[in-house]
């Protein structure tokens, strides 16, 4: 879910700018890996 997609640091850009190494997603994008990460 959702914790998991932030722990593989693939999130939106709120995320991303505190986040160093972080991938940078589109909202939809974030969505396909909070459901790849359940």
């Amino acid at each position: 879910g959702m914790e998991g997609a932030i722990a593989a640091k693939t999130v939106t850009y709120d995320f991303e700018r505190l986040m160093e190494g972080a991938k940078l997603l589109k909202c939809s994008e974030f969505g396909d890996a909070i459901i790849a990460n359940m």
